[in-house]
């Protein structure tokens, strides 16, 4: 085990409707500490919103990070896929382990080999989302619907924040399957992280089957499901306690 204060790589892959701005907080107490982190946008999100129909897949997704992970020659990386990125960060480990130290689930989406996110969540959820894509008129994208779902209350400071930068959420990302050669995670060292404080109900099925996974880690942080935003300094001290343990 190495000392906490070792320097580390990050790379932190957002979840759905945002995009790399919501890391900002955490990227910043990262440099501070002398760590380096990256924080992609994926097509479709984000600064990146006007290649919406593009997203024609979860894979245009993992392309993203793999070909980022290429482009800056990066090794021994901490990845960390929050929420949706859950599924991006199993289809990156599953491409190129050899880049990666180690991986950390951030209340995320997991699904095996073959099925897609809306496979694994509540069907009222699913059907919810469907609708909700239906009444916009269109069929490419889910509707942003607020705060709903990320924890953060109407009266936080970066509430405004937040609500001003989600974008309308790529509809096959959620729709194809993951596919992965190799059994999830890759024989990598994983962790999952629940929210705990409120905790996200949609993702109850997920985390029950974590505890199944053998060899995987858990923790449990006391914020809610935007743990970035709500509790930035709480979500590094954790980060750099798993990459250190790793």
């Amino acid at each position: 085990m190495e000392k906490a204060g070792a320097r580390r790589t990050f790379l932190l892959i957002h979840g759905a409707w945002h995009g790399g701005w919501c890391w900002r907080l955490v990227l910043e107490r990262l440099a501070a500490r002398g760590h380096r982190a990256f924080a992609p946008t994926m097509t479709g999100l984000g600064e990146r919103r006007h290649l919406l129909e593009t997203a024609t897949s979860l894979d245009v997704c993992i392309q993203d990070i793999e070909n980022l992970i290429e482009a800056e020659e990066l090794d021994d990386v901490v990845v960390v896929g929050h929420s949706f990125g859950g599924l991006v960060a199993s289809g990156v480990a599953d491409r190129v382990p050899h880049a990666i130290r180690s991986l950390v689930f951030l209340d995320s989406l997991l699904v095996e080999s073959g099925q897609s996110g809306f496979d694994v969540l509540p069907q009222s959820v699913v059907e919810e989302r469907i609708n909700a894509v239906k009444a916009s008129g269109q069929m490419l994208a889910m509707p942003v619907n607020g705060l709903v779902g990320t924890g953060i209350p109407d009266e936080h400071p970066f509430a405004g924040w937040v609500r001003r930068r989600l974008t309308p959420h790529p509809l096959a990302t959620y729709t194809t399957p993951l596919t992965l050669k190799h059994p999830l995670g890759n024989g990598l060292p994983c962790t999952y992280v629940h929210c705990a404080n409120p905790s996200y109900d949609t993702l109850a099925a997920v985390r029950a089957r974590v505890n199944t996974l053998p060899g995987w880690g858990w923790e449990a942080i006391d914020t809610g499901h935007d743990a970035m935003v709500l509790a930035p300094d709480l979500l590094v001290d954790l980060l750099e306690r798993l990459a250190a343990g790793s």
